[in-house]
């Protein structure tokens, strides 16, 4: 018997830079988002100008929170987890060097052409044309990086985060060139290839899937990787997460018409997307049943963990708005909730409370682990990180949730005569003191990410690059 031990190196270089990304874009984003609350509270903030009008900025906000910050955190952390549970390196350096640099290329165009008021006018896809094919091209080169080194691996086994992965993966690249067909007329204009109800449905397929591919089944793949390892347990259930990995996206597909409830779109259309968006309580919860239950045994972590207690959170937080999803999916319900800021509310359950929790406390798990270091350089202000970010979080989805309720009841209010009881005046200043805790709440999130830059960077001066890349060998072992 011999053994043959040879060492290879994981890419952690494109990780590192996706995860510091991570924390500029989130800093960037979230800052806007403050910016623009408080522009609702006080409207003379939109300085009279175009380019910083809540119109112009508020679409570049969720561009920078969805596509730059949590873009990033799925590119990083995909990367990061497709190389260490398949103990290979990316299948291509270069490749995966293109997709950093062509990833920030597009977040830089949304920053300059999006206050310029260059838009598709069309939800989570107002980028024009050019920047949609540099986007499309970045994505398909992302596929093949991701996929050809699960091909290359050295296990046998594809874990369940990669599925997770590879499903976002696909499902985006397909959601984005549909619905971005177009007639470009000039190097800033085109017109959807679609029109009327077909252009409002195609529209809403892609932009609820962004939230159901994009803001979700992509963090699945970081909850099955990160949830087991910072606890240091295996997943509760392996076979639940394939039934999970399946029923998520045989469903969370059909959910999208649930948007145009009473619109133009057919009534049968309507009713479809209502019933999909129930059945979809089945897999998420089976999915947040399943990260909860991983801590089974290890729940007295949480009392010294942050970090796992990020993760956790973020996956309440993710039961909770994936139970309200599918009850404000109900026509009833919808006919009160839509157009109020109750929808903002759900959004940022979703966003803050899941996606930016996840990501949080994913990076804050790598970065050492990147840098050669134990731990991060401050285990007390992850903690203060933590409470920012959960109050913020539970203030600004308890006024929205008040304030949408208030307006939809308020709108529908009539008197005895069939005339509106309130004008819309009225419900705007009845909505001005949630507006004031929703900006109140965002500043505490925003703060909080100000405290994980500060960390990061301490914990990135101090780092040994030399232990960092000898903690990125394999060896491995070969037996005749």
């Amino acid at each position: 018997m011999s053994t043959a031990i040879s060492p290879t190196a994981y890419n952690y270089k494109v990780v590192r830079q996706f995860a510091i990304m991570t924390v500029v874009w989130g800093i960037l984003g979230m800052g806007l988002g403050v910016f623009i609350a408080s522009q609702l509270v006080w409207p003379q903030l939109n300085l009279d100008l175009p380019w910083t009008s809540f119109g112009r900025l508020r679409p570049l906000h969720t561009n920078l929170v969805i596509f730059a910050f949590g873009g990033c955190a799925l590119f990083g952390t995909s990367y990061y987890v497709v190389q260490r549970t398949c103990q290979t390196r990316l299948i291509s350096d270069s490749m995966a060097a293109f997709t950093f640099w062509g990833w920030q290329a597009v977040i830089v165009g949304a920053l300059i052409t999006l206050p310029m008021g260059y838009t598709t006018t069309k939800e989570y896809a107002e980028l024009e044309w050019p920047l949609a094919i540099l986007l499309a091209i970045v994505w398909v080169t992302y596929g093949l990086v991701f996929f050809g080194t699960i091909v290359k691996r050295k296990t046998k086994h594809i874990y369940v985060g990669n599925w997770f992965y590879g499903a976002f993966i696909v499902v985006t690249a397909m959601l984005h060139i549909v619905n971005h067909i177009s007639l470009p007329v000039s190097l800033f204009k085109s017109y959807s290839a679609y029109a009327g109800a077909t252009d409002a449905m195609i529209q809403w397929w892609y932009g609820h899937n962004a939230v159901g591919f994009f803001l979700t089944t992509g963090f699945l793949g970081m909850m099955y990787y990160f949830v087991p390892k910072q606890a240091e347990r295996p997943i509760y259930s392996y076979r639940l997460s394939i039934v999970h990995f399946w029923a998520l996206i045989t469903l969370y597909i059909w959910a999208g018409p649930h948007h145009l409830h009473y619109t133009a779109l057919p009534d049968w259309a309507q009713s479809l997307g209502m019933v999909m968006s129930i059945i979809l309580l089945a897999p998420s919860w089976g999915g947040m049943i399943n990260g909860m239950m991983t801590l089974s045994g290890a729940w007295h972590k949480l009392r010294t963990d942050p970090i796992l207690r990020f993760l956790v959170v973020s996956l309440a937080f993710y039961g909770m708005s994936t139970f309200e999803g599918p009850m404000m999916a109900i026509k009833t319900v919808n006919s009160l909730s839509h157009y109020t800021d109750w929808t903002i509310g759900h959004v940022h359950a979703g966003a803050l409370g899941w996606v930016a929790m996840i990501s949080i406390g994913a990076v804050y798990h790598m970065i050492p682990r990147l840098y050669g270091r134990e731990q991060m350089h401050s285990v007390g202000l992850i903690n203060a990180h933590f409470w920012l970010a959960t109050i913020g979080t539970v203030l600004y989805i308890a006024s929205m949730w008040v304030n949408g309720i208030t307006q939809g009841l308020m709108w529908r209010a009539i008197n005895d005569d069939g005339t509106l009881t309130y004008s819309f005046v009225e419900a705007l200043q009845a909505s001005h003191p949630g507006y004031i805790v929703r900006a109140l709440g965002g500043a505490f999130f925003a703060s909080g990410m100000l405290l994980m830059a500060y960390n990061v960077f301490r914990t990135v001066r101090a780092a040994n690059p030399v232990q960092a890349e000898e903690a990125a060998k394999i060896v491995v072992v070969g037996a005749h």
